[in-house]
Parts: C-alpha cells; structure tokens; sequence
C-alpha cells in the first residue's frame, strides 16, 4: 500500500498588530473622534451668536454660531446631527460583518469620517455644515461597532476591563482636548482650521485600515477559511462525480447537465436573496438583543447617564462662564475632564477586575459609582464658590467615569460572541439617540425658558440619580457570561489570556486535513 505523501505543515503567521499596538491604534482613534465632539463643541469653535444693546448697538458673533447666525436650538441641533447618520449605519456595518470583514470595514468608515470632517470645514451655512456633520455619524458607525470586541478579543484575561477602561478613557480625554484644541485654533486661526487639522490626524489611521492584514473577530468565520471548505467540497464533490461517472457509463453527464441548468440563478435574484437573507437575520438579532433583559437595563441606565454626560460635554464651558465668569472655561473643564477621564476610567476596570469580571459585579459598580457621581455633581453646582464648585465636581467626575469600563463590558458579555458588532452598535445608537442626542438642544431649550445656567445644571444632574436607580435593579437580574458561548472548545477565564487571536495561518491546516480521506 503506498503510503501518502507528506503534507507540509503550515506555521501561523503573525499579524503586525501586537495586542498592545491594537489598543494604542485604537485608543488613537477613538482619540480623534472625541477630539471632534469636543472641539465642535468649544468656544473657539462653536463660538457665540451676536448681540444687541438696548441703545442699538450690535456685535457681531464668533465661530459657527456667530458666521451662521443660529439660535441655541438650532446650536444644539448641530452637535446632535452626527447621530442621523451613527443611527442609519450602525446596523449596517454590524449586519455586513458576517460577510465582510470587520477590520476593512473600519477602514471604510474612517475614510467617511475623514471626507465629512474635510466638509466641515469647508460648509458655507447651517445645512451644509448638518449634513457633513451626519456623514460624520456614518464613519464613526464602523469603528464603534467593532473597537470594543476587537479589544475584549485580544487583552490578557485578568486585565480585559482595565483594557476596556483604558479605551473608553479616550472619550473623556478627547472632549477635554477637542475643548482646548478648538480654543487655541479658533481663537488663534479660525474655526475651520479645527477640522481640517483633525482629518490630518486621522488620513494615517485610514490608509492603516486597508494596507494591513485584516484581523478577525471571534464568533465570525474567517474568510480566507471559507473560501478554502469551499475548494475541499468542491474537490470532493468532483471526486464523488468521477466514481459515478466510472460506474455508470454516460450517466454522468446527464447528471452534470441537470445540477448545471437547475443551479443557474439571474444575478438580480441572487443579489435579492442575500439582501433579503441579511435583514431575516438582521431582525432576528434584534429580536434576541430586545428579549435580553441584562442587555436592555444596562442601556437604559446609560441612555439617562448619558443624557447628563452629553449635555455636560457641549453645554459645561458655556455654563461654567456663565456661573462663575471663568474667563477660560474651555480649559478648566477641558483639564478636569482629562484628569477625571483617565483616572475615573482606569479606576473603574481596575476595580471590577479586582472584584472579579462579572456581570452582576459589573452592575454593582455602576450603580454605586454613579450614584456618588451624582451626590458630588449636584452638590458642585449649589456651591458659590468656584473653588468649591471644582473641587466637588472633580470628585464627582471621577465617580461618573468609572462607569465606561463596566458597562460596556456588560454589553459585550451579555451577548454571544457573534452578535457583540450589533450589541455595541445598537448600544451606541441608544445612548445617542435617547441619550446626548435630545439632551443638547432640550436642555438649550430649558435654559433658553428659565435664563438661569445654576438650575438648568441642577435638573440636569438630578438625572444622574435615576440612572444609578436603573444599574441598582441589574444587580438582580439573572446573567450568564457568554463569552465563549458558539465556541466547539470552550475557553475558560483562566486560558483566555493564553489565547492567541492574533495569529492567523491555521486555516490551511484545518483545510488540509478536512481533505484527507
């Protein structure tokens, strides 16, 4: 009996991405994109409407405000329109990444993000500038939908919080550098150097994307390990053919002809199908995430935590110069911002690491964090004083971002690994969509009726409270940790650092012996 041939071993080949260069890059980006809600939302930038005196005399505005001429709604209108396109696209990147993978995906979305900010800055009235500013929403649609599972995916298991936490840091850091960023250019150059600086910053990230070698997702196939079953059914089924067409003479080929007539399908049927195929799919994903009851109060306590918070972010500089005549607000938020971001975020998945991941863990913590949050808030803005203020709202802030942490990780364990792209995504969307998104111009429509920053700040924090009051109840809920659940070889916490989901190259083993008699 001859004796098969040796088959050649295939070594895994290394991506260029270390776990640690994949956080960095990613934490770059979400560096930026942050950088854009913060400085759109500065007083360099954003700027101020223009006045008039009793006696006649008018100034005239500043920034966008000022050139555009646009009332507080219409201000906060502006700041939320990024979310029409995040809303729109979301779903969409999330459902395409069981086709395409995620990682060129992210590719394409920062090449949207990068165009839109350049439009930004090139917008000539208050239309042109909403809608460069929705196409922004869609190229920030990719990145969030997929950064988060990446991360998870690849940090050492006893630090996958913290890492979480160290990502979501760039969130309030970004804003806090887009408010000092957008002072000094606007003040220096002009609001719209703002966003032409930021699409620089971004055009390296971009070419990143698609020179790389993508990476892949647990839960989601590889493609390359698709297209190779595909070539060993297609040469077993050739093989199979040949032995019929052995045994029975002329057979064959009657049989080829038919399977060749029956599976012939017009192109436009095809492409019908697949569609129709994605969105079944699409809305039975949906119909878990709803059903979820872990998932949805974990949203709708960040949906109220992120009303304060996206409100605080546009609203804050403009307040505090009203309050307390900060002739330099963008910089004083903007400074506690990042202090409080890095260290109140890092604390956060510090903690909840040292308490052991869970996801009942994880509501504890977010419940308790932000409940003393809001204490300190509240108490920050009864305070006269401006020192007091911003020694209680520090400490304050430092409780409100131990929250970044947790509760995404709640959305990311709550879920089957394929379905964590759609979880983040439709997470995002509710946050903005329900949450910062309304917040803007609703509060600037209830300091527009009161004219009183202080109150307006108060009935805001109050908001923080409920939202405290919504994680408390997810304590109780009964959770399963799905981490590994569509795995064949479950992995458990304690070899998930051992994993390896950077190296690639097995496919052609798999493939291989598959093929094998």
């Amino acid at each position: 009996m001859a004796g098969r041939p040796p088959t050649p071993s295939a070594a895994p080949t290394s991506s260029w991405f270390t776990p640690k260069r994949l956080l960095v890059i990613f934490c770059v980006i979400n560096l930026i994109t942050y950088v854009d809600r913060g400085a759109i939302a500065s007083n360099g930038v954003n700027g101020s409407e223009g006045t008039c005196t009793e006696s006649g005399s008018c100034t005239s505005g500043s920034g966008i405000q000022g050139e555009f001429n646009l009332s507080n709604f219409e201000d906060g209108v502006l700041s939320s329109a990024f979310m029409v396109g995040l809303l729109v696209a979301s779903p969409i990147f999330a459902s395409l990444a069981k086709s395409i993978n995620p990682f060129r995906l992210i590719g394409v979305g920062l090449s949207v993000w990068t165009v839109a900010v350049l439009g930004s800055g090139c917008s000539f009235d208050f239309w042109s500038i909403t809608i460069c500013r929705m196409l922004v929403g869609v190229g920030e649609a990719s990145f969030v939908s997929f950064a988060a599972p990446f991360i998870d995916d690849n940090a050492p298991a006893a630090q996958k919080t913290t890492w979480l936490g160290i990502f979501y840091m760039c969130i309030p850091t970004g804003y806090a550098l887009g408010y000092i960023y957008g002072g000094l250019v606007g003040g220096h150059l002009n609001w719209r150097f703002a966003f032409w600086g930021e699409a620089i910053l971004m055009l390296p990230f971009v070419i990143l994307g698609f020179v790389m070698k993508p990476l892949q997702l647990n839960g989601f196939a590889p493609a390359e390990s698709k297209k190779a079953l595909a070539q060993v059914e297609t040469a077993v089924s050739e093989v199979q053919d040949t032995v019929v067409a052995i045994g029975n003479g002329g057979a064959a080929s009657t049989k080829e002809e038919f399977r060749d007539k029956s599976s012939y399908k017009p192109a436009e049927v095809k492409v019908a199908t697949k569609s129709s195929n994605q969105f079944v799919r699409y809305m039975k994903d949906m119909e878990v995430l709803l059903l979820n009851e872990v998932y949805v109060i974990n949203v709708l306590g960040a949906v109220a935590y992120n009303f304060v918070l996206g409100a605080y972010s546009y609203w804050g500089p403009k307040a505090g110069k009203s309050i307390y005549n900060m002739s330099n607000a963008d910089y004083i938020f903007g400074g506690i911002t990042v202090v409080c971001g890095i260290f109140g975020t890092i604390a956060g998945g510090l903690v909840l690491d040292f308490m052991n991941s869970t996801v009942p863990n994880a509501f504890k913590l977010l419940s308790v964090s932000t409940f003393f949050g809001a204490a300190f808030c509240f108490g920050a803005f009864c305070f006269k004083s401006l020192y007091a203020f911003l020694a209680f709202f520090a400490v304050g802030e430092l409780f409100v971002f131990a929250t970044q942490g947790p509760v995404n990780y709640i959305c990311l364990y709550s879920v089957k690994p394929s379905m964590r792209p759609l979880s983040m995504a439709m997470s995002t969307v509710s946050i903005h969509i329900f949450g910062d998104v309304p917040s803007s111009p609703l509060v600037g429509v209830l300091q527009d009726y009161v004219n009183n920053w202080r109150e307006t700040a108060l009935i805001l924090t109050a908001i923080l409270f409920l939202a405290a009051g919504i994680w408390f109840i997810g304590i109780f809920l009964r959770s399963v940790d799905r981490f590994n659940e569509e795995s064949e070889h479950p992995v458990t916490a304690t070899d998930r650092s051992s994993s390896t989901p950077l190296l690639e190259g097995k496919t052609a083993e798999i493939t291989e012996s598959l093929a094998q008699p």
